[in-house]
């Protein structure tokens, strides 16, 4: 049996697109991390996969930099409107399913990488943090982009994953870095 593509794999697992980009194309700014400090999503100090407990944005930065190549991909959802916050909710869910599925595939093809995903962990349902606890599953435990200061906008403006897929659409975002 032929081997499959990375970008294949990422189809497989249930992305609606996917590509290969350089490194150096992914756009970094530390201005994400002062988003993730506004708190606009609850989640930051409240879960081991989000500032601050991932690091140093400086130092993620440069983690990111120390690889090649990525996959970037996407998931594209249909919700009822832009004020549909449960299907935004129901479809980064998915998104977190899709990511899960990858990095399955992924750990049996590929070496060293880092895998990043959308917006807060959502592995489970509630982070062991907030009980005090240590993370229950770190080895399915996934980061955001954001959090490591990737611009995903300016980062697929480039490619042919569109950041904004239609209205009553919501497109959620992962990476393998590898």
């Amino acid at each position: 049996m032929e081997k499959m593509s990375y970008v294949d794999l990422a189809l497989d697992a249930g992305a609606c697109k996917a590509t290969i980009i350089p490194v150096e194309s992914i756009v970094l700014n530390t201005t994400f991390r002062d988003i993730c400090k506004s708190n606009g999503c609850g989640m930051y100090g409240r879960c081991w996969m989000c500032p601050p407990d991932i690091g140093d944005i400086e130092h993620l930065m440069a983690e990111v930099r120390s690889y090649k190549q990525g996959l970037l991909y996407q998931t594209i959802s249909d919700i009822e409107d832009s004020f549909d916050i449960e299907g935004m909710q129901d479809a980064g869910r998915r998104h977190v399913l899709v990511s899960q599925r990858l990095e399955a595939f992924l750990m049996l093809e590929m070496g060293k990488h880092l895998h990043l995903s959308c917006g807060g962990c959502r592995v489970c349902e509630r982070c062991a943090k907030l009980d005090g606890l240590p993370c229950r599953d770190p080895e399915r435990a996934m980061s955001s982009m954001e959090g490591y200061g990737i611009d995903v906008y300016n980062t697929c403006k480039p490619t042919e994953l569109k950041y904004i897929n239609g209205q009553n659409t919501v497109t959620y975002f992962g990476i393998v870095l590898y």
